[in-house]
């Protein structure tokens, strides 16, 4: 049995590297506002908006050389490295809050975020060296919804530890014991081995980051699915930078209820990137990341609606008092449905990065996957000051966001780098039917063009051998089941070839399109089963693998034979509507 990922060696040491390392960095940024607004009241705005900046700009400038240096060597050691020298970090920051300094604590900050820019490309990086594809966006929804539980955290207790004032024997041994925690669950993190030990690191920032980019685009697929994930941090960063304003200026709430906000938003976050991860499972499948833009954007809209005309004349001391106020549980239900739906769009895409990369090359992929998205963030933070400069309120802002969301969903879906039909069906089988597919390495294996042979046990076999594998094959279909009604509209969004089997020709057909280098797949009974048993296999995919040298992969399908779709009775089986379905992919 496969060992739960919290519970495995693998993961589990990088995951609390993550989770300790969001919530440090939090734990101090947070801390640093509230010394600005207590020690400088009337420039205080200036330098919390300085202290983001701070943050920010380190991933803008390094996550490329992060890449790099995460190619060249063991990206174990050089997470053990990094939280090495985050202790010095950390220690520098109980300095800061020894002597109430604000810079020592933006040096403090500033060296946090050059540990997390060069954490960036290990953490996900690592994570395809030590799992399997079919874990990754489990593994990925993990980190992610880890990570905002993480900084949720580390605000709330930052204001918690704050509220009687700056006082190092709270902050010192918090933040000095938290990051040694950090640094032994980093010590623990499997070795990877170099990956590009001949590589050059590039020392130009500018240069390595614009390099690293160009060659990004190289790829369409990685590409599309970069740009994607993009779009999630320029959302995410655009709605929240407006969240303090939103609750004070409008809804009449005090400081003390945006946390209650960012609490509703973090935990949303980690429920839709269980269930992004759940739909993904198996195999790369991003059709979730356009239905999640379009969740955004219709709870974008309802947000601006709720929000239109308020304006608060009084402020709610107390958590309770505020959401006793009009439209503030339906602004916590629009957030929650905006964080749902930004989560189905990064876990997707984060995994399909992780899995189409080259292993030599994967950590300078999410190297410049990261300067594009500290590129997004820094746009759509001065997006909001510009259109707040000009004088427009926040429900328009949030209305024109969530309108051109709806065009970028559409964007995503025409653009999806992988087949939407395709993704639909694996998505239908993961929800209605269990699906569970072992063995998909084998089709790899198999070389660049196999011969795919499956049982065929029901009138859903066609639809379930779309979503089993990465790579889209070539489905030889009999020539007159192809030309029913029903099923000519399902042929148009995916690939076949109809044979007739009376016919010798039919199978150079198949010869032709393996020598171009696609796979096929072939059910070789020719027919469904009527006794629960294979049905005479006939030697055309045999022959094909003899005049092409094609592998031949077998697939077993289990659990459709009990299914309505199948031909047969009750006294063969107990026919089920939503039958449990396993497919083992053989050698």
């Amino acid at each position: 049995m496969q060992k739960h990922l919290m519970r495995s060696r693998k993961f589990a040491p990088l995951f609390w590297t993550q989770f300790l390392t969001a919530f440090n960095d939090n734990f101090l940024k947070q801390t640093l506002v509230f010394v600005i607004l207590a020690q400088m009241a009337t420039e205080g705005a200036a330098l919390v908006t300085l202290a983001g900046g701070i943050f920010i700009v380190p991933f803008l400038l390094l996550s490329a050389i992060a890449g790099e240096l995460a190619d060249k060597y063991d990206k174990a050691k050089m997470a053990e490295l990094l939280k090495r020298c985050e202790l010095l970090v950390a220690a520098i920051s109980v300095v800061g809050i020894a002597f109430s300094s604000i810079w020592i604590l933006m040096l403090a900050l500033f060296g946090f975020g050059v540990i997390s820019s060069l954490f960036g490309p290990i953490k996900y990086g690592i994570l395809p060296d030590h799992l399997e594809n079919r874990d990754l966006p489990k593994a990925n929804a993990w980190i992610e919804g880890g990570t905002f539980i993480a900084i949720l955290t580390g605000t709330m207790v930052a204001a918690v530890a704050f509220r009687e004032g700056e006082n190092v024997w709270i902050f010192g041994p918090m933040m000095m014991g938290l990051s040694i925690l950090c640094w032994f669950a980093a010590r623990m993190i499997p070795s990877t081995g170099s990956k590009a030990p001949d590589l050059i690191v590039d020392r130009n920032v500018v240069r390595s980051s614009y390099r690293l980019v160009s060659e990004l685009r190289a790829d369409s697929r990685i590409w599309r699915a970069s740009l994607m994930n993009c779009w999630f941090w320029f959302v995410g960063a655009f709605i929240m930078s407006m969240l303090p304003v939103m609750v004070t200026d409008i809804l009449g709430g005090s400081e003390i209820v945006v946390p209650a906000y960012l609490a509703i938003f973090a935990i949303s976050v980690a429920i839709g990137s269980a269930i992004a991860g759940w739909m993904a499972a198996g195999r790369i499948v991003l059709l979730p990341a356009p239905i999640g833009m379009l969740i955004v954007a219709l709870f974008g809209l309802d947000l601006a609606w709720n929000l239109w005309g308020l304006q608060s004349t009084s402020h709610a001391e107390t958590i309770s008092a505020f959401f006793a106020g009009p439209k503030t549980i339906r602004v916590a239900i629009d957030l929650a449905g905006m964080a749902i739906g930004g989560a189905f769009l990064a876990v997707p895409t984060f995994s399909a990065m992780q899995s189409w990369a080259n292993e030599d090359r994967r950590a300078r992929v999410i190297g410049a996957s990261n300067v594009l998205s500290a590129l997004f963030i820094a746009v759509g933070l001065a997006l909001v000051a510009v259109l707040q400069a000009v004088g427009l309120s926040i429900p328009v802002i949030i209305l024109s966001i969530s309108v051109l969301n709806i065009a970028i969903a559409w964007l995503m879906l025409k653009m999806l780098p992988t087949n939407a039909f395709r993704d639909l069906v694996s998505i239908i089988f993961r929800a209605f039917m269990r699906l569970e597919v072992e063995g998909l390495e084998n089709i790899r294996k198999a070389g660049p063009a196999p011969i795919i042979a499956l049982n065929h046990v029901s009138l859903l076999d066609g639809a379930l051998a779309l979503a089993i594998t990465e790579e889209e094959p070539v489905f030889a279909i009999d020539y007159a089941f192809a030309k029913k009604w029903w099923v000519r509209p399902l042929l148009k969004m995916c690939k076949f070839l109809p044979l007739d089997p009376t016919k010798p020709m039919a199978t150079r057909s198949l010869i032709k399109v393996i020598q171009e280098g696609s796979p096929v797949g072939i059910f070789p009974e020719g027919r469904l089963t009527v006794t629960g048993t294979l049905m005479k296999v006939y030697d055309g995919a045999a022959m094909v693998a003899d005049k092409t040298g094609a592998m031949i992969v077998p697939v077993r399908i289990d659990g459709l034979e009990k299914s309505y779709a199948s031909y047969l009775t009750s006294s063969h089986v107990r026919r089920r509507l939503f039958p449990k379905v396993k497919v083992t992919i053989l050698e």
